[in-house]
């Protein structure tokens, strides 16, 4: 089982008199514990939720062999997989409980994926690196290991960020798109396969707005189109074909993709599939379907982008390596996918080919990133 399907973590605020959704929660996770990632202060595997350390103030949360969380406070924490430095609490020792990464408090967002690098943006427009980079995935210039954060460049102008553990692709406030890391597949989309140690432009538009990569990128414009590149194992590219691409192809012709935001994804892409949300709150689907993650009620593979059931109130979606988690405007809570470790959070193992509401609360705010995360708030 890839790491990248082990498990579900959410966060949830208790309720509040009165009512109404707040911005910040309680975490909690489910799936394998390996490496302590689910910060319960063990390594047990769960198939339904378990709270993610003792807090209720988490506002941003994402990874998965580590797990990471922000607070309302800017301060970033986490627990689980160190070894490498990917944890980034200047130990390579595994942690099962949450730790405050360092004492600054402007972190915006961070990103991580299996057991390599994790890249985070602070609220000043700086990134920020650690672990394990083969093919200079941190943007460094080199392919040292570091077990604390690291400024990449000294530059302040960028927007979003987002990583597979070996290609990190980033956008900027001047709406320019750059990438660095592995490139064997031309997933950093500057028409070559060469990886790149530090940040280079992909082409010269200024119209990217939001960016997902795992093994390939997937982008929107500010125009509502919709692009991709890199390995197309199983037509995850969803261009009708299954050909490598190393540099950007737009994706059909549609201009309805996204709702003109960054940080709360409504495009995702897991290790051979993609899911992307439409202005009018329809969810679609494409690439390899083995474990059911197009969510259509099989497990045939599909090429181009197909509709996920005929609904129009999807707001949020987030892939692992074969599963999804979604957000509805009613704010529940979906998942379907690879269940093998419970990682689904349906209190059992049995995969689902078509999405399944994750309990019956009707609070939850976000859902997005890597893995499995979502904050719930009352």
């Amino acid at each position: 089982m890839s790491v990248f399907q082990n498990n579900l973590l959410a966060a949830s605020a208790a309720a509040a008199a009165g009512g109404g959704v707040g911005t910040e929660g309680a975490a909690f996770g489910s799936g394998s514990g390996g490496q302590g990632r689910l910060g319960t202060g063990n390594t047990t595997t769960v198939s339904s939720p378990v709270q993610f350390g003792a807090e209720n103030d988490w506002v941003f949360t994402t990874g998965s062999k580590t797990t990471f969380a922000i607070n309302s406070s800017g301060e970033l924490w986490g627990s689980g997989y160190a070894k490498y430095g990917t944890l980034g609490d200047n130990t390579n020792v595994d942690k099962s409980s949450p730790v405050q990464i360092g004492s600054l408090t402007d972190w915006d967002k961070v990103v991580q994926r299996g057991a390599l690098n994790t890249v985070a943006l602070k609220t000043n427009g700086t990134i920020w690196g650690w672990g394990n980079q083969a093919d200079g995935s941190l943007g460094l210039g080199n392919t040292t290991r570091y077990s604390s954060p690291v400024q990449i460049g000294s530059l302040t102008d960028w927007a979003e960020i987002f990583t597979d553990g070996q290609t990190t692709l980033a956008v900027k406030t001047n709406g320019t798109l750059w990438s660095w890391g592995k490139n064997n597949a031309g997933q950093l989309g500057n028409g070559n396969t060469t990886s790149r140690s530090s940040p280079v432009q992909v082409g010269s538009l200024t119209d990217w707005l939001s960016v997902s990569t795992n093994y390939g990128g997937i982008a929107l414009k500010t125009d509502g189109t919709l692009w991709s590149w890199g390995r197309n194992t199983a037509g995850k590219l969803g261009h009708g074909n299954t050909t490598y691409l190393s540099s950007p192809v737009q994706v059909g012709s549609l201009t309805d993709w996204g709702d003109g935001e960054r940080r709360y994804k409504t495009i995702a892409s897991g290790a051979i599939h993609v899911a992307a949300i439409k202005t009018d709150g329809t969810l679609w689907t494409w690439g390899g379907n083995s474990d059911g993650q197009l969510g259509i009620g099989n497990t045939t593979n599909k090429n181009s982008p197909v509709q996920v059931g005929s609904l129009t109130d999807w707001s949020r979606i987030g892939c692992n390596s074969s599963g999804n988690i979604a957000l509805k405007t009613d704010n529940t809570l979906w998942a379907w996918g690879s269940n093998g470790q419970g990682q689904l959070g349906l209190g059992d193992t049995t995969n689902r080919s078509s999405p399944t509401q994750v309990g019956s609360e009707t609070d939850w705010i976000f859902a997005g990133g890597i893995e499995f995360r979502a904050i719930r708030s009352s």
